[in-house]
């Protein structure tokens, strides 16, 4: 199968990070039976937002140099110097996923989960099989959201879930949706919009 880009794989070990212009993949420690990891894949920040008013106030006339100053650059118009700050506003933040698998919940994730946009998280059980939960390693409905409500996360994504609740997956939005509202089961090639922060 022909993908139109290289695939490379790289063996990552808790703190290891990969890095590419544009984003930072970290991988840490998760908790299970077996070792495994999660991931964050945080975009780097973007440019601010590129003032053109002000640019042709300054006297910079429209094209390449405007590109050069939304890259940062400083740039001479009639002898003047016009730095990018000058018309660049301050850089947007870029978005943050984490994956976590199969794991138990821990705040040992907090750093990690820290106002990202998107957890992708297990959930296995509902509340009430909180001690199946504890004996296989894996996480509840509550214990999940409540770790995503201390982090400040914005979505949650549940995966992993136990074949009990296929037909009826209510008791594990109920016992999350106690302790944090924006949660979703995933489900087989769901698509989810992650929007940029401006």
């Amino acid at each position: 199968m022909n993908l139109g880009f290289p695939v490379t794989a790289q063996r990552l070990e808790p703190g290891e990070k990969v890095e590419s212009r544009d984003y930072v993949i970290e991988a840490f420690r998760t908790f299970h039976s077996v070792p495994t990891l999660g991931y964050a894949l945080r975009e780097k920040p973007r440019p601010g937002r590129f003032n053109k008013a002000r640019a042709l106030e300054l006297g910079v006339p429209e094209g390449p140099l405007f590109s050069r100053l939304h890259r940062g650059d400083t740039v001479v118009v009639n002898g003047r110097e016009i730095k990018s700050e000058d018309v660049v506003g301050e850089p947007r933040p870029g978005r943050t996923i984490v994956y976590t698998g199969d794991t138990v919940p821990s705040e040992n994730f907090l750093p990690v989960l820290k106002d990202a946009d998107v957890w992708i998280s297990e959930c296995t059980f509902a509340d009430d099989m909180a001690n199946k939960a504890e004996e296989t390693l894996h996480s509840t409905a509550g214990g999940v959201a409540q770790l995503a409500a201390q982090a400040g996360v914005k979505q949650l994504l549940l995966t992993h879930i136990s074949s009990r609740y296929s037909q009826d997956p209510a008791p594990l939005l109920a016992d999350v949706k106690k302790h944090f509202e924006n949660a979703v089961i995933a489900e087989d090639f769901m698509e989810v919009e992650v929007p940029l922060i401006e």
